[in-house]
């Protein structure tokens, strides 16, 4: 997995429209100023922060399905626009976020990484009645109210602890040890994880542990997997914490197999790990373009707008957008409860495979990858 540029984004509003399909490291240029004649999309995600890494691949993916769209006219003979703001994965700055899009007039919601943030903002654009296409987040909070207007791209935490659980099994695993960090992604995945774990009966869960987002270290997490005699860990939070849960864990002594979720499974994870802290470790992931030969000219196409290759969540975020495009089209209008029965009859073509959603807006058919840690990157271990 390619490292990209670092990407400086103020919090402030960043308006993307009329985006033509241009060459070079900046991508597609805003327009200097909005039209009155646009159709506009909301993309909240972490601009700033420790994910804000995964904001760019984010954003870069909306903004170039974007300008793909408004470089053949349009939808319904009006331009698209892309309204962003940050929302760094903090709830309290997710609602600030969401509070000024809907100002903005928008017709859909495209954003959505960490579920912490998004939960928070649903009851925000539910009461704007503005439908969210959630292109990341995929915590089983997100359909806990049951609104009629979530539409989630990723399978679930659910789908995913399936997953899991079946490779960890695969890989040997007799006795996992999940950890999480507490927050709605990371927790529900862990819960899910845990009770399939229980489920089969082959797969004992050795112990359930939280950890602190941003602590210096986790050697008293490390201490605890090595205690409970796990051969296997599955840490269900982001990269950040995982990196460094991953170090204290090998520094301790734990040889075993440590296993990410899909929250961890990006380059700066194994940036500065050692040979031996990276050696058996594994990811459960959504799309990553460079494994998928299919998804190869849209690469290229990414690669010629921004200078580098797509990351994970990029094609996730682009489609987000198409489906918002698509539902626009069939609805043949803008107006919100046609755009809820429309995204509801969802059945797209996209990256991430045909796109259709279960009455609770969850995805019918999810798609996810298995990594295994090769130095510096992942390749694929299964899927």
């Amino acid at each position: 997995m390619r490292a990209r540029r670092p990407f400086a984004l103020a919090a402030a509003l960043v308006v993307l429209a009329g985006l033509p399909a241009c060459s070079g490291s900046g991508g597609p240029e805003p327009a200097a100023s909005p039209s009155a004649n646009v159709i506009r999309l909301a993309g909240v995600l972490p601009l700033t922060g420790r994910s804000s890494h995964t904001g760019e691949s984010m954003l870069n993916g909306a903004r170039l399905a974007v300008s793909e769209v408004n470089a053949v006219g349009g939808v319904l003979g009006r331009q698209v626009e892309l309204v962003a703001e940050d929302d760094a994965c903090d709830p309290g700055t997710a609602v600030t976020a969401a509070q000024a899009v809907v100002k903005r007039d928008v017709a859909v919601s495209v954003g959505g990484y960490c579920s912490s943030a998004v939960v928070p903002t649903l009851k925000i654009f539910r009461d704007a009645g503005v439908p969210m296409v959630i292109a990341q987040a995929n915590s089983t909070d997100l359909i806990a109210p049951h609104y009629d207007s979530v539409f989630l791209i990723c399978g679930t935490v659910t789908a995913e602890a399936v997953f899991a659980v079946d490779w960890i099994k695969r890989l040997g695993g007799k006795r996992v040890s999940i950890v999480h960090d507490g927050t709605s992604f990371p927790l529900t995945l862990a819960d899910s994880t845990a009770a399939r774990a229980r489920a089969t009966g082959e797969l004992t869960v050795a112990g359930e542990l939280k950890l602190s987002q941003g602590a210096t270290d986790y050697q008293r997490i490390a201490q605890a997997v090595i205690a409970s005699k796990a051969d296997t860990v599955y840490y269900t939070g982001y990269y950040g914490e995982a990196n460094q849960l991953i170090k204290d864990l090998r520094t301790k002594g734990f040889s075993g197999r440590i296993v990410v979720g899909d929250g961890a499974t990006d380059g700066p994870l194994l940036a500065d790990l050692s040979e031996g802290q990276s050696r058996d470790v594994y990811g459960t992931a959504l799309l990553i373009p460079e494994f998928m030969p299919e998804l190869a000219e849209w690469s290229q196409r990414y690669e010629r707008a921004y200078g580098a290759a797509p990351g994970p969540s990029s094609a996730e975020s682009y489609d987000a957008v198409m489906v918002a495009v698509d539902a626009i089209k069939r609805a043949g209008s803008t107006g919100h409860d046609a755009l809820r029965a429309a995204l509801s009859t969802t059945a797209h073509a996209g990256l991430s495979g045909t796109v259709s959603f279960n009455a609770d807006g969850t995805r019918t058919v999810p798609k996810f990858l298995l990594l295994k840690a090769d130095g510096k990157k992942f390749r694929l271990a299964g899927g």
